[in-house]
């Protein structure tokens, strides 16, 4: 899915200058502390939480609905 859309941006030129990302496959996944499970509901009068996290989620709802599971497109 990531190769697609990187080459939707190269093929619309969406930028001036090459993407450089490189795309590679997950070799191992670490489990976060504790303490960053769930961060958001647990800290949601922290700045960082309602100025950056939550909007962006928000523009994310907005702009894929088709990428959310079910239970998270009514929120």
């Amino acid at each position: 899915m990531i190769l697609e859309y990187l080459d939707l941006l190269r093929e619309k030129k969406v930028y001036d200058r090459p993407i450089v990302t490189e795309v590679s496959p997950f070799t191992k996944f670490y489990i976060a502390e504790e303490y960053h499970q769930d961060y958001e509901k647990r800290n949601p009068n922290q700045r960082y939480v309602q100025t950056v996290s939550i909007p962006r989620l928000n523009r994310f709802k907005a702009n894929f609905p088709h990428l959310l599971k079910k239970e998270a497109q009514a929120h």
